[in-house]
């Protein structure tokens, strides 16, 4: 009798334990024998998993079904890969449902002027020169130390340069202080105008000589980050805690030379991330194809090594549900390029901090409240600006709101531009600073404005 009841109870554990693994869909288990192709409904599960997982919700009229074909092209290349049993492996991380273009457009669209280059500061020391008897440690990991914030996001905005100058900043403040600051990133993309732009990108050096100038940051919590460029919030801004005292940079082409500089501080880096294998990257160490047209700002938290194959760990700024928890692991000691993987030995720099922050200021005042524009007798909301989207005869007949302050609206109609670039290209749907300056950022849509009667009802409405 016992033993029938033994035989009972595995037989039921068995049961239950294969019907587990059968309602755990992953990568791996919808797919076991990689010799034959998906099938379709395989894949469309899987989509629908990843819709789920990501908080994807596609609006437009057919929109979800073009996604879906894209995810399966990219699912075939991430296959087709990862049958290759190589040291990194691909997977549906969240850019699995945009084309490599698309991607690179988004995300790392942006190409700084190589002419700007020339205006920086010679700021290149031999700090972390390669010196004959340098003992340095076998592996590095700045995590582990506490001198580095948890993974940010910066969303579809082209803010990489911040987050990586933030990243080497935060670290630098916890080894001279003890103290790990998130600061804000919104802060750079907001007041950091000189020579970078935004969400359209920028250079981590120029961002060091800004917060040298500006005397120190602001905590991230004091002015939180929002993906798009805003204008300076001079309340905010004045709530500094976090300084450095200058900023140098790694001798460049020189893997070596990184490396020292990795095993003494958070070092910010630039790579060329616009690959498709980058894109789709999952874990392991990656030596998938990139070149070195620097296109992605990034941080070097450390190194090591797995299995003889040197990587750096590499923290980026697409949130932990990229990579490994928002990590990359880079080759590092290639044999056959002075440039480092994806060129990521070609222009790395960093903070220096000799003493402490300034004293600690009083809490931040809140940002006035601007009154709304008024528009005839329509309203646009605060710090945005009226625009006539159909006038006849020299009369407006319907307004609509560009959400700027003093902005530019544009002859179309239907867009306008910052102040800083009030000249509208509407061809090409850019803002530019001049009519000859080659440099733009994209125009701002409008949206309609609101009579009186609604904006009044909804002020009465929140003072009951």
């Amino acid at each position: 009798m016992l033993s029938k009841l033994t035989i009972l109870f595995i037989t039921l554990t068995f049961t239950l334990s294969l019907a587990l693994d059968m309602c755990i869909i992953s990568y791996d288990k919808t797919h076991p024998d990689k010799s034959t192709p998906r099938t379709n409904d395989q894949v469309l599960t899987m989509y629908e998993e990843w819709l789920v997982k990501h908080g994807k919700n596609y609006n437009a009229l057919g929109e979800k079904e073009k996604r879906f074909e894209i995810f399966k092209d990219n699912l075939g290349f991430i296959d087709e890969h990862n049958s290759k049993n190589l040291s990194f492996r691909l997977g549906l991380n969240r850019f699995a449902d945009l084309t490599n273009e698309e991607y690179r457009t988004r995300f790392l669209g942006t190409r700084i002027n190589p002419n700007r280059r020339n205006r920086k500061v010679n700021s290149q020391t031999n700090r972390y020169a390669t010196r004959v008897g340098d003992k340095l440690p076998e592996s590095v990991d700045w995590r582990k130390e506490g001198a580095v914030v948890g993974v940010k996001d910066q969303g579809s905005c082209g803010s990489c340069w911040a987050f990586s100058a933030i990243a080497a900043v935060e670290g630098v403040n916890k080894l001279a202080t003890g103290d790990l600051i998130s600061l804000s990133e919104q802060e750079l993309v907001d007041c950091d105008t000189s020579y970078n732009e935004g969400c359209n990108g920028g250079l981590m050096d120029y961002a060091f000589e800004f917060i040298i100038n500006m005397v120190a940051l602001t905590p991230e919590e004091d002015y939180p980050y929002r993906a798009i460029d805003g204008r300076c919030d001079q309340n905010r801004k004045n709530a500094k805690v976090v300084s450095i005292d200058q900023y140098e940079d790694v001798p460049a082409y020189d893997e070596g030379a990184l490396k020292k500089a990795v095993a003494n501080q958070v070092i910010a880096v630039a790579v060329e991330g616009g690959g498709r294998e980058f894109q789709l990257y999952d874990s392991g160490v990656f030596t998938g194809r990139c070149g070195t047209a620097l296109d992605h700002g990034v941080a070097a938290v450390g190194y090591g090594t797995e299995n003889g194959k040197d990587y750096w760990i590499v923290r980026n700024s697409w949130g932990g549900s990229w990579g490994e928890a928002g990590y990359i692991r880079l080759e590092r000691n290639l044999a056959t390029s002075k440039s480092g993987k994806c060129g990521i030995a070609i222009e790395p720099s960093y903070p220096i901090k000799n003493g402490l922050n300034p004293p600690k200021p009083a809490p931040s005042p809140p940002s006035p409240v601007k009154p709304p524009s008024v528009c005839d007798s329509y309203s646009c909301a605060e710090g945005s600006t009226c625009c006539c989207i159909f006038d006849y005869g020299g009369s407006c007949f319907e307004w609509g709101c560009c959400p700027l302050e003093s902005a530019t609206c544009c002859d179309d109609h239907y867009s306008c531009c910052p102040h800083e670039y009030p000249v509208c290209d509407t061809y090409a749907g850019l803002c530019r600073k001049n009519k000859n300056n080659p440099l733009g950022v994209k125009s701002f849509k409008r949206t309609p404005a609101k009579p009186h009667f609604a904006i009044e009802g909804k002020n009465k409405m929140g003072s009951v």
